[in-house]
C-alpha cells in the first residue's frame, strides 16, 4: 500500500499493470507518494478514477501526510513553490521550440552520413561527419529525455510514439529500458538501491559511512553486457545491463 492526498491505496495486485513500472510503486510501499505523484502524472483527474477501486481507507487526522525523513517546512514551501511555478505557465511546452529541436536533429544526423557518402572516408571528411554524429547523437538523448517525461505533447501517446522514433530508430536503445530506469530515478532521487543512476561500482566509488559498510559486505560486483529477448508480448531484443551482486554477510 501506498498513500496520495491522505488516502490508503492498495497497489499490490496494480503494480504489475502499473505503466510506469512495478518498482516505481515498491519504491514508495508504505510510505506517502503524493509528490511523486503530482510529479509523474500530467492528467490527474484520469489517473484518480483507476484509483477508486484500489482506495481502502485514509491516513488519521495526527497522522502526517509525508515521509518521515522529510522536513514538513521544506516540503510545504516545494509544494508551494511548485503551485507558482504551474501558475506562471512555465511548465507549458513551446511547440514551435520542440519542432526546431527535432529538425536539427535530424539535419545533423543526414549531414553526418551524408558527408562521409560524398567526400569518402579520408581523414577529414570523416572527423567531420563524426562531430556531427556525436552532437546530433547527445542533443538526441536530452530531446528524448523531454519526451520520456511526456513534456512535448500534452497526449502522452504522442510523446511516447516520437520518443520511440529518437531513441529506438536514431540511437538504437529500447525507450521502455530507458524509461524503466529513469522513472525509479525520479521516484527516488539520490536513494541508494533504489535509485539506478548510484548503482556504480563499489570498488571504483563509494561515499559516505553507509556506502562504505555496503562495500565492506560485498564480495564481487560484475558488470556486463547480453542480449536477450524481452517477453514475448514486447517482441523486441536490448542491450541491456545485467549487474550480478555476490554479497555476504559476516
Amino acid at each position: 500500500w501506498l498513500v496520495v492526498d491522505r488516502k490508503v491505496y492498495d497497489v499490490s495486485r496494480f503494480a504489475k499493470q502499473h505503466p510506469g513500472g512495478s518498482r516505481v510503486l515498491s519504491h514508495y510501499a508504505g510510505q506517502d507518494a503524493t509528490d511523486a505523484f503530482v510529479a509523474f502524472h500530467n492528467d490527474k483527474s484520469l489517473v484518480k478514477k483507476y484509483l477508486k477501486s484500489l482506495l481502502i481507507g485514509e491516513l488519521a487526522p495526527d497522522q502526517p501526510s509525508f515521509e518521515s525523513n522529510k522536513k514538513k517546512s521544506l516540503l510545504e514551501d516545494f509544494r508551494e513553490l511548485r503551485c507558482t511555478i504551474e501558475k506562471m505557465g512555465l511548465l507549458r511546452p513551446n511547440p514551435l521550440f520542440f519542432f526546431l529541436i527535432f529538425l536539427h536533429l535530424v539535419v545533423l544526423d543526414a549531414a553526418s552520413w551524408l558527408v562521409v557518402w560524398y567526400f569518402g572516408i579520408s581523414l577529414v571528411p570523416f572527423l567531420v561527419g563524426m562531430v556531427f554524429f556525436t552532437v546530433g547523437q547527445i542533443q538526441m538523448g536530452w530531446f528524448q529525455h523531454d519526451l520520456g517525461h511526456c513534456s512535448v505533447f500534452r497526449k502522452p501517446k504522442w510523446n511516447r510514439l516520437l520518443q520511440i522514433i529518437v531513441i529506438n530508430v536514431l540511437k538504437g536503445l529500447p525507450a521502455s529500458w530507458w524509461n524503466h530506469l529513469h522513472n525509479q530515478h525520479h521516484a527516488k532521487p539520490n536513494c541508494f538501491r533504489k535509485d539506478p543512476d548510484l548503482n556504480m561500482h563499489p570498488l571504483l566509488f563509494s561515499l559516505g559511512r553507509t556506502l562504505s559498510v555496503e562495500v565492506s559486505l560485498q564480495l564481487a560486483h560484475y558488470h556486463f553486457f547480453s542480449f536477450f529477448s524481452l517477453e514475448k508480448r514486447r517482441r523486441s531484443s536490448c542491450l541491456t545491463i545485467i549487474s550480478i551482486n555476490i554479497s555476504v554477510v559476516s
